[in-house]
């Protein structure tokens, strides 16, 4: 049998990976499922990612093998998805992978039924047996054989599995809104998790612990805590100087292998970038550290110069693996030196300071001899020259080989967080080209994401939206992304479009007896269980970022529905915060605004450029108050509800600070302001 290509016209470049495989792929949708219960067979539901380093290699071994997409074309019916377009299908089955299990991880592997039911689980198989692991073979015979002779079985089991499923109260609300003694356990938490020695939190691997690094510095803005701002600036700072970090072309890979930060799973992802740019520039914003500045920086050019696509948004990631130079495609394989390598490229001198200050050794930190660089030397002073026209050097040479491969769907949810880290650093460092990167990225999100009832599509590509609606995250993340825009530019159409998202999240997504949110909308397609899980993984949680948005949204508008419908998702911040403090940063960083208000800044004066109204705008924008929102304009404007009734003082720019429905007198002073909104 000839596989039709039921691939080649989808967006995602995941699912154009496996276009031209010899398995059968369908993708999710009715007709897979029509198809198996026309054929009566089960079905193969195999879940990844473009940046997968496993999703690759299983491919490889067994999906690209035509005696294995022989037998699967005969007795399955396979769909492949990408979990990065559709998170709700990949959270629904991960659910199960996990209380069947014990673990998850991509690839997943799952059979189902014809009514999507899931009776056998797995990540990735082998094509041979190893480390006790059967092989896919042997998984797909397996299978087959249970099917065809013990039906009644199977059916039974998916059954049982379906009904635990439906039945899984995951959500675990309390009553009222977290307050000092459930804030004060979440960093007692942290304390005890904390890597003192490394920085960062448990053990290997190590994952950037961004939300919780944001809840961490708001924290100490808000009780002057010294304990939460050391543990955020040791792990910015172990993380930027190892090998996690990119110390040539900037960005941070997904995570550390090891303790120590040195390997890293070297794929690139563009929300923990734009997470940590946020993350840096904030630990600038209250500490004035340069090496935070830096990072901040390098890693916003590094979202505008390698994600950023023709349309204007930013693609999604890029891949652990490239080509090493002899055809073959190894992870790391563009990121790594030796010692020779270096001295070849250098000259001995200049190569072998390059080896000193990167961590290259002779017997390599990384896998053959080869070493990530890192910047281990934290007491030596080098040369700032002599390191440039190094750095210079070696960056060209890299840039020569061959780069690996970009997931350039762009998806909703991240372009959001893209769009508020680009827009606040832009701000803080006076680039206002990062700025201008945050509009066009938000601009992008209006015309291709957003249609004319407010209902957002998760992806696009190549300027062509997607067939898959936006989940609960994509409306939080991106009102988000909105809101920062409105602070920095003054421009209150991305206000009224973060109201138009939020208005969804209040009428789509949210449980109207419970106030608990769902990952998907009411009128999103019925899966075997409504997704619904308020902890942080990777990104924040969708709950999270709906109720931190929604705060900041309350604050500008003084919108009571918005306030009480934060208030009432913070409940579970309440109730996992003491517990699970490292799974639920964000809304710890979100209970933390509403505890210190948030504040209400309003900055009026001629115009924005007027120098004066821009040295409050800036000293409004630099404030530490956790969650403060500022709204710039002139007297009486219309493009922010806080602007109205707020007149120059004396014909002098003026700035209004309000909090808990008390406002304090105007100021024209950026000093008095920097007072005011808690400042030294």
């Amino acid at each position: 049998m000839v596989p039709m290509n039921r691939l080649a016209d989808v967006t995602s470049p995941y699912l154009l990976q496996h276009a031209d495989n010899p398995v059968d792929w369908y993708p999710w949708g009715p007709e897979a499922f029509e198809e198996a219960r026309r054929r009566d067979v089960p079905i193969l539901l195999s879940v990844g990612y473009s940046a997968c380093h496993w999703c690759h290699v299983m491919a490889h071994e067994s999906f690209e093998d035509q005696a294995t997409a022989d037998y699967l074309n005969e007795n399955f019916v396979s769909v492949k998805v990408d979990r990065e377009e559709r998170p709700d299908v990949d959270a629904v089955y991960m659910e199960a992978v996990q209380a069947a299990t014990g673990q998850g991880g991509w690839p997943m592997t799952v059979f189902l039924t014809p009514e999507a039911e899931p009776f056998y689980f797995g990540t990735y198989f082998p094509p041979r047996p190893r480390h006790g692991m059967p092989s896919f073979p042997q998984v797909l015979e397996g299978v087959h054989q249970a099917w065809e002779g013990r039906r009644d079985e199977v059916t039974e089991v998916a059954g049982k599995i379906t009904r635990d499923l439906a039945q899984r109260e995951i959500v675990q609300q309390a009553a009222g809104v977290p307050g000092e003694e459930e804030l004060a356990q979440a960093l007692l938490g942290l304390t005890r998790e904390y890597d003192p020695q490394r920085g960062g939190f448990g053990g290997a691997p190590k994952f950037p612990p961004s939300m919780a690094l944001e809840f961490l510095l708001r924290h100490h803005a808000r009780t002057g805590s010294e304990g939460a701002l050391q543990m955020a600036s040791d792990t910015c700072e172990r993380m930027a100087r190892g090998g996690i970090y990119d110390q040539l072309g900037g960005g941070f890979a997904r995570y550390s292998v090891d303790r120590d930060w040195v390997v890293p799973h070297f794929e690139k992802m563009l929300y923990d970038n734009a997470l940590l740019c946020r993350v840096y520039a904030h630990l600038w914003r209250a500490t004035g550290s340069d090496l935070a500045r830096r990072i901040a920086l390098e890693t916003a050019d590094f979202l505008v110069g390698e994600l950023r696509t023709e349309e204007g948004g930013f693609a999604s990631a890029l891949d652990a693996d490239s080509d090493d130079g002899t055809g073959k495609h190894v992870e790391g394989a563009y990121y790594v030196w030796t010692p020779e390598h270096l001295r070849a490229l250098l000259g001995d001198a200049d190569g072998d300071l390059a080896a000193e200050y990167f961590g290259v050794t002779d017997e390599g930190t990384f896998e053959h001899g080869q070493s990530v660089l890192q910047l281990p030397q934290a007491e030596r002073v080098f040369d700032a020259d002599r390191i440039a026209s190094v750095k210079k050097r070696m960056l060209a040479e890299r840039s020569g080989r061959p780069a690996p491969g970009r997931d350039d769907k762009v998806v909703a949810a991240w372009n959001g967080l893209a769009v508020a880290a680009l827009a606040e650093a832009g701000a803080y460092f006076d680039r206002p080209d990062l700025v201008e990167a945050a509009v066009a990225a938000a601009d992008h999100l209006v015309r291709v994401h957003l249609d004319e009832h407010g209902h957002l599509t998760r992806t696009s590509r190549d300027g062509r939206a997607g067939d898959n609606s936006g989940v609960l995250e994509d409306y939080a993340d991106v009102a988000e992304g909105f809101l920062a825009l409105a602070s920095v530019t003054g421009e209150g159409v991305w206000l009224d479009f973060a109201g138009l998202l939020l208005d969804q999240v209040l009428t789509r997504f949210t449980d109207p007896e419970s106030g608990a949110l769902y990952d998907t909308a009411s009128d999103a397609e019925q899966l075997i269980r409504r997704p619904q899980d308020p902890t942080d993984n990777a990104t924040p949680s969708g709950w999270s970022a709906a109720a931190a948005a929604l705060l900041s949204y309350a604050a500008h508008t003084g919108s009571e529905a918005h306030r009480t419908a934060a208030e009432r998702a913070l409940g579970v911040v309440k109730a996992l915060g003491p517990r699970v403090p490292r799974f639920v940063g964000w809304g710890l960083a979100a209970a933390e605004a509403r505890l210190d208000g948030p504040r209400e800044v309003a900055v009026v004066g001629p115009s924005l450029t007027d120098d004066r109204t821009a040295a409050l705008h800036r000293t409004a924008l630099l404030a530490t108050a956790p969650g403060a929102v500022v709204a710039a304009g002139t007297p009486d404007g219309d493009e922010f509800p806080l602007l109205a009734h707020r007149p120059l003082v004396k014909g002098d720019p003026a700035a209004y600070v309000c909090r808990d429905f008390t406002c304090e007198a105007p100021v024209t002073d950026p000093d008095a302001l920097r007072t005011a909104l808690g400042g030294p």
